[in-house]
């Protein structure tokens, strides 16, 4: 009987485990799904911090006052339509004809409309989270000529001119410090109605009606001037509807991180500068596809809007959760380096060893996400990484007992984090350098690879 027939199985199974290239190769598989279990829980901590931030924002913007929407000025007057029924008298029989008066509102646009608005942002904060609020002064100025009911052909009795009104929607009335309103020489004071309905645009921002008393002694012998001076409280963001036939606008602010937003963009080329913006806007009644008067309703034109964005750019969490996407790429890898050291050297690393460098791996997104919401994302990537690649480096160390691979797990790691960030910051090439880097992983790997004799498995 020989030898390896004397050996006990139990011994033959440990020794198969312990030297088996196959063993280590399905343990590192095996270790590297365990780990993906604390990176699922990593990215619901991205996901709960980033609503946490979010609800956090949302609440300072609330009791501050929520983004500024103005839509308007509009004339509205009222104007009698008549319907007619047959009634049949139930006594008699005899059948007559009914005629019901409904009045009916129309809306007409001004004939031009100026928007002049200076608007001083600042930087509000809670905790760690901020946002930008601002303080606005915003003066309308323009004109309305005689609207024309010829398009529904209603009769000069008919139309309620002692019951027109200017009306002006926003969906920030909360914030509104002052509102004056003079046509020609004559001012009327502003007044909010509640119409019983809640109409939302498509920022899902509530949209109130303020509107004058009725107009009295309009005389369109000649354009009625009006001038509307507003000082709001807002956040976010602030947008206008282009309702006048021409509409020109000017915004200001010394805000440097203006992102302009909606249906239209400024015309002026050097509306950004060192000290701020100023943006210019010039819309025809051509440029929009809605026309200047509306009978029985007032359509919802806010997808036609546009404005400024105020918002500060926080993509730290997205930075952050992109980031912890290639986890499992990174721990693969590693415990791949680690693999083929251990297999070329004979050097011999234990299971324990690997789950700790795993667990170094996966801290690495948990520094990263609470250091950037202290600092910036470069900073925190920085720090995090230096020092989870100092760690895995010295550990390494006393598990290898030589220098050189230390230095190129060092490297190797220094390399692929290196990567991940830049893949990061791109947007357009991403997927490009992506493929480019993991194929020249890939070569690298079968290039090392081929020393290593596999039948011994």
């Amino acid at each position: 009987m020989n030898e390896e027939q004397n050996t006990p199985q139990p011994n033959r199974l440990f020794n198969w485990l312990k030297t088996s290239i196959t063993s280590r190769m399905l343990m590192i598989g095996f270790l590297t799904l365990v780990l993906l279990i604390p990176l699922v829980f990593i990215q619901n901590l991205i996901h709960e911090r980033s609503y946490r931030q979010t609800t956090v924002v949302n609440e300072i913007n609330k009791q501050w006052g929520n983004e500024v929407f103005i839509y308007g000025p509009i004339l509205k007057v009222p104007y009698k339509s008549y319907s007619e029924k047959t009634v049949t008298d139930k006594k008699t029989k005899q059948v007559f004809t009914e005629t019901n008066v409904i009045v009916k509102n129309a809306y007409f646009f001004s004939e031009s409309l100026n928007i002049n608005s200076s608007i001083n942002p600042e930087t509000k904060q809670r905790g760690i989270y901020k946002t930008a609020v601002y303080n606005s002064d915003i003066n309308l100025t323009g004109s309305f000529t005689k609207p024309d009911f010829g398009e529904i052909e209603v009769n000069d009795d008919d139309i309620l001119w002692d019951k027109a009104k200017i009306i002006i929607q926003s969906s920030n009335v909360k914030g509104v410090n002052k509102a004056n309103l003079k046509l020609n020489k004559t001012e009327y004071k502003l007044s909010s109605k509640y119409n019983g309905q809640k109409q939302t645009d498509y920022n899902n921002a509530s949209i109130h009606t303020l509107e004058t008393k009725t107009l009295k002694r309009l005389n369109f012998n000649s354009p009625i001037a009006y001038n509307i001076n507003f000082n709001i409280k807002g956040s976010k963001q602030i947008r206008f509807i282009p309702t006048g036939r021409q509409t020109e606008a000017r915004i200001t602010s010394n805000w440097k991180t203006a992102n302009f937003i909606g249906e239209f963009l400024p015309y002026n080329g050097d509306k950004i500068s060192n000290s701020g913006f100023d943006a210019k806007w010039k819309i025809l009644d051509l440029n929009r596809p809605f026309s200047q008067q509306h009978f029985n309703s007032l359509p919802n034109l806010t997808a036609f809007s546009f404005g400024v964005n105020f918002m500060i750019p926080v993509d730290e969490y997205q930075k952050s959760e992109r980031s912890a996407k290639y986890g499992f790429l990174v721990i693969g890898l590693t415990f791949l380096v680690f693999f083929l050291i251990q297999t070329l050297s004979k050097i011999n690393i234990h299971p324990f060893q690997y789950l700790m460098i795993g667990l170094a791996l996966t801290m690495f997104y948990t520094l990263l996400i609470s250091i950037s919401e202290h600092s910036s994302f470069l900073k925190a990537y920085l720090i995090a990484g230096t020092s989870v690649i100092t760690l895995i480096t010295l550990y390494s160390k006393t598990i290898l007992k030589t220098l050189k691979f230390p230095l190129f797990i060092g490297t190797s790691l220094t390399t692929l984090y290196a990567f991940i960030y830049v893949i990061i910051q791109l947007e357009n090439y991403a997927l490009l350098v992506g493929s480019i880097g993991l194929f020249l992983i890939l070569t690298t790997v079968m290039f090392i690879s081929r020393k290593i004799d596999w039948n011994n498995g």
